[in-house]
């Protein structure tokens, strides 16, 4: 009798485990993603910082589409300054 409440212990055990490696695999994925939904959003504001002082001084305006966003939410804020120097060349 006491091998069967061990072994459905184990069962329990196991099943937290697996429980808890499942949660890690689906939720590193997210993490990512969020990251770069953030850092697209940071860029995205100073892209537009950078085309309203642009702007005032009558500069080339970097333009804010889908390639300058995945640009600035991969590289972060160098993605921004990449962007500055490809525009100015």
């Amino acid at each position: 009798m006491l091998g069967l409440q061990f072994s459905v212990f184990l069962t329990y055990i196991g099943g937290i485990i697996l429980i808890f490696l499942l949660g890690k695999m689906f939720l590193w994925p997210l993490k990512l993603m969020l990251k770069l939904v953030v850092s697209s959003l940071i860029g995205g504001v100073l892209i537009l910082l950078v085309n309203v002082a642009a702007a005032a001084f009558g500069l080339l305006l970097i333009p804010l589409n889908i390639l300058t966003a995945v640009i600035i939410g991969v590289l972060g804020v160098p993605g921004v300054v990449l962007l500055l120097i490809i525009f100015l060349l």
